[in-house]
Order: C-alpha cells, then structure tokens, then sequence
C-alpha cells in the first residue's frame, strides 16, 4: 500500500513547487535571483527542521545514518539545487513563468539518464518511451511563441540548465535519503531537506554578505513573502524526497510534469500570460507521456 505513496506525494510536491516559484518570481525584480534562491532555503529550514524532528519522534525505529555517502549525495544535491533554482528564475523572467516552468521540466529525460548512468536506476522499454514522448511534446510546449519576447532564446537555456541541475539534484537526494535511512522514507527525507537547506542556506548567506548585501537585507525586508515561499519549498522539497524514496527518480520526475499545466494556469492569472492552441495540445501529449513513464 505505500509503495505508491509515491504518486500523491509527486503531486503535493508539484503544486507546492508552483507556489514557491510564483511566490519567488515576485521577489526577483526587488533581490536578483540569488537572493530570490535563497529565500526557499533559509526560510524553509525551520520548517524542514520541525518536521523532520516530529517525524523522529513519533516514529519508532527512525535511525539517522551519517555515512561519507549522505554526506557526498546531500552535499552534491545541494549545490546542484541552487545552480536549478537560480537558472530556472532567470529563466522565468525571461520567457515568461509558464515556458521557464515547463523547460524545467527537461529534467525528466535527464534523470532518467542520469539515474542510469550513475545510479543504475533501471526502467522498462514503455517508460523509456514515455520519456522520449514528454521530451517531443516539452519542445513543443516550451518553443518561443514569437521572437518579441524579452529574450525567449536565453530564458530556454537557462531553463534547460536548471532541467540538468533539477535532474542531478534529484537522484543525488534519492541516494542521500536511502543513505541516511532506507526504511522510514518520509523521515529520511525530512532529514535529508533539512541537512541540505542548512547548507544551502550557509552557503548564500555567506557569499550574498559578501558580495551583494543589498539583496540580502531585500530577503528580510519582504519577510512575509518570502516565510510563505520557504513554506512551499520546504514541503515540496519533503513531498519529492518522499517520492524518491519509493520510486526512481525518473517517474517520480515524470508524474511531477503535472506542474506544467498547473503554472500555466498560475501564469495566466497572476503574471497575464498565455499559451497557444499548439502548447496546450502538447500539454495533453505530455500527460500521455507521464501515464506511460510512471506506469512502465
């Protein structure tokens, strides 16, 4: 029974993940995206923090495992996770939210691969299919509209960055998780959210000190918006590394492209965008896409 745990969980995690980002695109004009990527991490390690000692707590038989392979996976996942979440905000401002959102999606395929390479995640010929069907049907989704945009070239280039970031991040967090402890996922990634926001967190706040205190100070000073970005990212980061813990990264990735149609709705109502008839019908595509990776 919860071993498909995985699929609410991938869904929670892709609404949270859209909120957080609309929520961090506002703050983007105002700090840069490094201040903007901090946000979801400092702020959100209270609440990774609190969850994940409650989870300790009232669950027996938690065991918290710190061996050179977590330490290397989290602090892998980490750094890679910044790289995304920076490349998918240039990327949103860019292109617009719906197209940054949605490139990011490339991390399908490349979790897959990734997945293969280094992890030796194994998938059968249909989900390979339905990867290869969502990454056609994600071109289509995601090409520039018309060449007025801002610089819609640029904006698909950093999201296809973040697409390789998302992808690493995510099967270096699996291997993190199993790592600390293989038997309590939802622990094991509560623990695991919150050993790398404190990282992350450190990290930024160091280099933002340093080199742009300005947007620093911007953080704290829309400290609302962004205690409400940090709750998103918190538990979307949890709600994925729960995923990951019953199921390879690359279904888990494949169901989360729920998020694509879920922004452009986000995308519309909030910044004024819109898709066209062939974006949308690639969205549907898509979702053909995600039944057959996520059951194959």
């Amino acid at each position: 029974m919860f071993a498909l745990l995985w699929i609410p969980a991938t869904l929670a995690a892709s609404v949270l993940q859209v909120a957080r980002n609309a929520l961090q695109r506002g703050l983007l004009p105002k700090s840069g995206p490094w201040a903007a990527t901090l946000v979801r991490f400092l702020f959100g390690l209270p609440f990774s923090l609190a969850l994940a000692l409650a989870i300790h707590a009232l669950s027996p038989g938690t065991e918290v495992h710190l061996t050179t392979e977590f330490w290397l996976t989290t602090l892998s996942g980490a750094v890679s996770q910044v790289m995304a979440t920076a490349a998918l905000l240039v990327s949103m401002r860019r292109a617009g939210f719906a197209v940054g959102t949605s490139m990011q999606q490339s991390s399908l395929p490349l979790a897959a691969i990734l997945g293969l390479l280094l992890f030796h995640d194994q998938l059968h010929a249909v989900a390979w299919a339905g990867v290869a069907l969502t990454s056609a049907a994600l071109l289509v989704l995601t090409w520039p509209r018309e060449a007025g945009g801002p610089q819609p070239i640029s904006g698909g280039v950093f999201g296809l960055l973040s697409g390789l970031c998302f992808g690493y991040s995510l099967n270096c967090y699996r291997q993190a998780g199993l790592a600390m402890d293989a038997g309590h996922p939802i622990f094991a990634a509560a623990a695991t959210v919150t050993v790398s926001q404190t990282f992350q967190s450190l990290g930024l706040s160091i280099l933002l000190a340093i080199w742009d205190r300005a947007a620093l100070k911007s953080v704290f000073t829309a400290w609302r918006q962004s205690l409400l970005a940090g709750l998103c990212g918190a538990m979307a980061s949890i709600c994925w590394l729960t995923a990951l813990g019953f199921a390879p990264a690359a279904p888990v990735r494949a169901l989360g492209v729920v998020e694509a149609p879920v922004a452009a709705i986000a995308g519309r109502r909030i910044f004024r965008e819109s898709l066209t008839v062939l974006q949308w019908i690639a969205g549907a595509v898509v979702a053909v896409g995600v039944a057959m990776t996520a059951l194959g």
